[in-house]
């Protein structure tokens, strides 16, 4: 391809720019051009210089880059760092920091990054209540090795319905995540695995396209920044410690180290098999800080139900509760909780993925008297049956307070 910054696509004509953000980098974009504009500037014989191309298309790749497939331009851009040999021990004590006891996952998730960009991988959450973490930093340099590839989000953009600017990046960060809406949680779960998209901008009609985007999320809410069940598998949530000693060129250390980090990054050997879609498994990636956000997601309910039935089997010397949802009902009622039985059946099968007996079977069923006092009587039903294991493993936070 030649140095001309300008292309046609179909039959329209677009210019390729660099445009300048607050934080220092630059985002190169494509804006449409008018062809007389061209002449103008450059006379009418600069027109058959200009590279001419069937259509669009978006192929991530950093090691084997092209710009041109088949007569469509690739959009995806191109690093600018070549990876050399050398030495990058600021940036792997960084990723030390970052993932902690993950350390040779996180470097995984990186070099899976780089080497194989189309690969899913588990949404990568990092979160602190503390100031000087590393947060940001870890982003901005993230920002520094894939460039244009990584674009940043709010909240409110994310939750918008144009996706234009970010539905064809590799990564995409959202700080101060605060999802309080069920629907964002759903959105972000459903892109994190699939392979396409719908593209939609201003003015113009949605365009089925291929994803591949990773997203990270940062936040300084560490108990309920986003809305997950205990049965959720897709969240990596590490919680980041203060960096001990801070420099004020620490990121200008990282970002020298990149072309060595990158050289790194293609020669090391992965440490994880390709176990599921999102690569790792569950429990590879599973972390106490994941355990806290499920632990204070549980709502009201789910919460009261848990006290109510952890304290019969203690009562009782029992190991497990047997129970319909209309007793749950019955018990809730007793503390003045609102609920009703489709939100207790729900909680029952999906959120805590019990069976109930095919049939109507004899069970003992958990009463609360006026006076509060618990007692087991007689009764028939398709019962369910909760363990005191489970609770024990589930809200064993809630039990402590």
């Amino acid at each position: 391809m030649s140095n001309v910054p300008y292309l046609r696509v179909g039959t329209s004509y677009y210019k390729l720019v660099q445009a300048p953000t607050i934080a220092g980098h630059f985002n190169e974009i494509l804006v449409y051009w008018n062809i007389e504009t061209i002449r103008q500037d450059h006379g009418k014989d600069y027109l058959s210089k200009v590279p001419k191309y069937d259509g669009f298309t978006c192929i991530p790749s950093h090691i084997d880059f092209r710009k041109e497939y088949q007569g469509f331009y690739n959009t995806y851009s191109p690093l600018q760092a070549i990876p050399k040999e050398g030495k990058c021990h600021v940036s792997l004590a960084f990723i030390k920091h970052i993932f902690g006891g993950h350390f040779e996952l996180g470097l995984d998730y990186l070099q899976l990054l780089y080497k194989n960009p189309i690969q899913v991988l588990p949404i990568l959450c990092l979160v602190s209540k503390e100031r000087s973490t590393g947060k940001s930093t870890f982003i901005k340099w993230l920002k520094a090795i894939f460039e244009n590839n990584l674009t940043y989000l709010t909240n409110d953009s994310f939750s918008s319905q144009f996706n234009a600017d970010w539905a064809n990046k590799l990564l995409i960060c959202i700080d101060e995540v605060l999802f309080n809406k069920e629907e964002l949680t759903e959105r972000i779960k459903y892109l994190s695995t699939t392979n396409f998209n719908k593209l939609e901008a201003k003015g113009k009609d949605k365009r089925e396209v291929e994803f591949f985007g990773k997203f990270i999320l940062c936040s300084n809410n560490e108990d309920n920044f986003i809305k997950i069940d205990g049965n959720e598998t897709r969240f990596w949530v590490l919680k980041i410690p203060t960096v001990k000693k801070e420099s004020t060129n620490f990121l200008e250390q990282l970002i020298s180290e990149i072309p060595a980090f990158l050289f790194f990054l293609r020669e090391r050997k992965l440490s994880t098999p390709h176990a599921t879609r999102m690569w790792f498994t569950p429990k590879q990636i599973k972390t106490n800080a994941l355990h806290r956000l499920v632990q204070n997601n549980r709502n009201r309910v789910e919460r009261e139900l848990a006290t109510i039935l952890l304290g019969a089997m203690e009562q009782f010397d029992s190991n497990e509760v047997h129970l319909c949802p209309l007793d749950a009902l019955q018990l809730l009622n007793r503390t003045r909780i609102k609920t009703d039985l489709t939100q207790l059946r729900r909680l029952l099968k999906k959120d805590w993925r019990l069976e109930n007996k095919d049939n109507s079977l004899s069970y003992q069923k958990l009463v609360i008297w006026q006076d509060a006092s618990m007692h087991l009587v007689d009764a028939k039903g398709r019962y369910f049956t909760v363990e005191k294991s489970f609770l024990l493993e589930n809200f064993d936070e809630l039990m402590m307070d």
